[in-house]
């Protein structure tokens, strides 16, 4: 649960985010007659994350056994791709995030109704798309037969919703560049066990060989149905008997992703010119 929790509000309070810096921008300069074709934006773009959610969500219901698990093991692999640029993106263009959406909406506020409606709907659409396709994935990699996932990610949502709306009203006041840069890190460590579990779910479908070659098999140790094993299967996906493909794929992940979004930014400071003779 905690997982998801964690997904649904990093992925949220960056929609949050973008939605408080349009709407701010707009009342700061006067153009409150823009809000509305800016909401009718950004209503458009949850309705189609969430649109796109249930399609992936009923629509694989209909599907055979290996075609879901072909399925599954697919569009995680994607999500842990998408989400792994996205916190990367984060990283690097964060300090710049407010500017850059700015620029954006001074250029629409020029051109119409239609422009004003695209940039609202493209700048929350696209995380609106991730965060409905890795909940989609991490839910399914979660699944214990309980709708705690799915708690998860809605008290996520509803956390990051909150915090918009404090940021909006300078009730809270916090370091984005730590906050993001330690969800991130935990998004990762998330997205390691979301992408093991989808090679596992490959390996189901008989796309990957290796099912029954288990790296370990520590069940009798750390039961599935226990608490412990069910808190570590709600934080990491932890799985108590992986296939060795399983852990390989989360090292070779989880490690050099980790250390490369850890590692200090590098600076480049600029070479001096000589002045000619």
């Amino acid at each position: 649960m905690f997982s998801n929790y964690l997904i649904g509000l990093r992925e949220g309070l960056e929609a949050s985010l973008v939605v408080c810096i349009l709407i701010a921008y707009l009342v700061k300069t006067d153009r409150r007659d823009a809000l509305k074709p800016i909401w009718t934006g950004i209503a458009v773009a949850i309705a189609l994350a969430f649109g796109f959610g249930c399609a992936l969500e009923f629509g694989s219901q209909e599907l055979t056994f290996q075609a879901q698990e072909a399925l599954g093991g697919s569009l995680s692999i994607l999500a842990v791709g998408l989400v792994t640029w996205m916190v990367f993106w984060m990283r690097r263009t964060a300090r710049h995030l407010k500017s850059e959406l700015h620029g954006r909406l001074d250029a629409a506020l020029a051109m119409g109704t239609g422009a004003l409606v695209a940039t609202a709907f493209l700048a929350v659409g696209r995380e609106g798309l991730e965060t409905a396709l890795f909940v989609w994935a991490s839910v399914h990699a979660a699944s214990d037969g309980t709708p705690r996932p799915l708690l998860g990610v809605a008290l996520g949502l509803l956390t990051a919703v909150l915090l918009g709306w404090l940021f909006y009203r300078g009730a809270l006041r916090i370091n984005l560049a730590k906050f993001f840069t330690w969800t991130g890190g935990m998004l990762v460590v998330v997205a390691a066990g979301v992408l093991a579990y989808g090679f596992h779910d490959l390996q189901e479908a008989d796309f990957l060989p290796g099912l029954t070659d288990k790296a370990f098999d520590i069940s009798g140790t750390i039961p599935p149905d226990s608490w412990y094993g069910t808190l570590l299967k709600g934080v990491f996906n932890f799985q108590p008997d992986p296939t060795t493909l399983q852990v390989a794929v989360w090292l070779l992940y989880l490690i050099p992703t980790l250390a490369l979004f850890l590692a200090p930014a590098r600076t480049t400071t600029p070479t001096p010119v000589r002045d000619k003779v």
